[in-house]
């Protein structure tokens, strides 16, 4: 998905627009963990809760799935649903960015780019916070707030306000600058200081919501980060690049979860596992700072490997 936006949006707009696509990451929290809470509970026509949760959550995504294949196209010159005039506006557009001199990598030397690995590692550090915080924050606010669980379902869900907010607007404002590493560098920062004043501050109820929101922040890196690669890798090379910095940051997001678990069963704590989070976000905003720049709109090109 991130290399199919790149076909359809031009590097300016692209930060903004990758925010909006993954925007829908909180918005499935916010709204998707009540509703998929409260189908198990109901068991209609002698068919069991939980049955149900797969066919109302999986069927829809399905057929929409479907309806995207043959409703979507690769390039918008293709797209019989735009005008003549928009389609003749932003192909050119898209075409004279083609040009640009940037990174070209073959598939081996992919697993060796500095840039590649850069940022794969960098991935890696904030799905290992993201996947984290996704699994264990319902135990976290509960613990530190003593909320109910009526309570905890609520007040749970505003952190993911507050990241699709920051999300929106880091990307909308990532495109305004002309500025990729600092924005993509920022929220992570930002989560290492909530992670601080969690392990140090003492604990109350508007306290711990204020501060996993600040944590849940760290979902505004995406959307800027990922128009990092589209563009200071060549077209035909990014596919793959984008490919394998995936792969390896989703084993960020299998091991955080695991390992945040491990520490507070070994510490019966969690500030042994906020302490893993926090120093993480620091080195992956240090990961982001040593990322070259994009050949965008007079900023700064590095072209090495």
């Amino acid at each position: 998905m991130i290399v199919y936006l790149s076909h359809w949006f031009i590097e300016e707009d692209r930060a903004k627009a990758t925010s909006n696509f993954m925007a829908a990451i909180p918005v499935s929290l916010v709204i998707g963990s009540p509703v998929a809470g409260w189908i198990p509970s109901h068991n209609w026509f002698a068919i069991e809760g939980w049955r149900w949760l797969f066919l109302l959550e999986g069927v829809p995504a399905v057929l929409l799935g479907v309806v995207a294949f043959f409703f979507l196209t690769d390039q918008p010159g293709q797209a019989r649903w735009l005008t003549a005039e928009q389609r003749q506006w932003i192909s050119p557009k898209l075409e004279q960015e083609k040009p640009l001199s940037r990174q070209s990598i073959t598939i081996g030397q992919a697993f060796r780019s500095r840039t590649v690995l850069l940022l794969a590692t960098a991935a890696f550090v904030q799905y290992f916070i993201g996947y984290s915080v996704i699994f264990w924050l319902p135990t976290i606010l509960k613990n530190q707030s003593g909320f109910s669980d009526l309570q905890v379902g609520l007040f749970g869900a505003m952190p993911y306000v507050v990241a699709l907010f920051a999300m929106l607007f880091n990307g909308w404002h990532s495109d305004k600058a002309g500025e990729r590493r600092w924005h993509a560098t920022a929220p992570l920062l930002i989560a290492a200081t909530g992670l601080l004043c969690l392990i140090s501050l003492p604990s109350s109820n508007v306290m711990t919501v204020l501060l996993l929101s600040m944590i849940c922040m760290a979902m505004a890196f995406l959307p800027v980060f990922w128009a990092i690669p589209t563009e200071i890798l060549s077209d035909e090379k990014a596919a793959f690049a984008v490919g394998t910095i995936n792969a390896l940051a989703s084993l960020g997001g299998f091991a955080g979860p695991y390992a945040f678990g491990y520490l507070r069963a070994e510490t019966a704590f969690f500030v042994a596992a906020f302490a893993v989070l926090m120093f993480s976000s620091l080195a992956g905003g240090v990961l982001m700072l040593l990322t070259p720049a994009a050949q965008s709109r007079g900023l700064k090109s590095v072209t090495s490997s």
